[in-house]
């Protein structure tokens, strides 16, 4: 499969750490390159990689084009989705980790983190992923695939951390606890934050997932 394409920055030369981060609808790779000098992780040799969504129509927004990663056909309680498309876009996240791993990164050094749509993205790709990955950040979103997810053994510890808006009107926060709840039930190790924020991404949250993502990328390899 060839790679969407992307932005791609590094704090250090020579990365042996990469983080893989999906934007929302309607944005693109560049949404989040602003935030890296931000979690101050110059002393850390990591390379972040923000693809970009494919453009496509979405039924929500009158069918309009738009940098997607998967139709949305209504905003209804728990979304009605184009689940294909998010499983293709998975995928396409498939081949970001199958270069990384080419490259020389261990798979436990690469950390799959999303927003909102990007964040559902990011969930089902990081826990069916094959290979132990160093963990999942789910940003203001919600588990699209929970019923169909083929979750993989090798991920069953990896740390996940989710933050969520409390004054979120796009994605309500209650979708955000649902997919905690879920996941917690199921015996995952996660971590839920909520900050008094909308769709959106707040000062605070972003010093914790600076905190998170240095536990994760400096964590003894067992």
């Amino acid at each position: 499969m060839s790679l969407l394409p992307a932005v791609e920055l590094q704090t250090r030369p020579n990365p042996n750490a990469t983080v893989i981060w999906l934007h929302g609808l309607g944005a693109d790779g560049h949404d989040f390159e602003p935030i890296v000098p931000e979690l101050q992780l110059d002393d850390l040799a990591v390379r972040f990689i923000f693809p970009h969504a494919p453009s496509r129509p979405v039924t929500v927004n009158g069918g309009m084009r738009m940098p997607a990663w998967y139709d949305i056909i209504a905003i209804d309680i728990d979304r009605t989705i184009d689940t294909a498309q998010l499983m293709a876009s998975a995928d396409a996240i498939d081949a970001f980790i199958a270069r990384e791993r080419e490259r020389g990164i261990d798979s436990r050094r690469i950390v799959i983190a999303g927003f909102s749509q990007g964040g559902a993205v990011a969930y089902e790709c990081a826990l069916r992923h094959p290979e132990p990955l160093a963990g999942l950040l789910a940003l203001s979103t919600y588990f699209a695939t929970e019923a169909t997810n083929r979750a993989s053994d090798a991920n069953r510890r990896m740390p996940i951390l989710s933050c969520h808006g409390m004054l979120d009107p796009v994605v309500p926060e209650t979708l955000g606890r649902k997919a905690v709840m879920g996941l917690k039930a199921d015996g995952y190790d996660v971590e839920y934050r909520t900050y008094p924020m909308p769709h959106s991404v707040a000062p605070e949250e972003i010093r914790d997932i600076a905190v998170w993502l240095r536990q994760r990328l400096t964590a003894p390899l067992d």
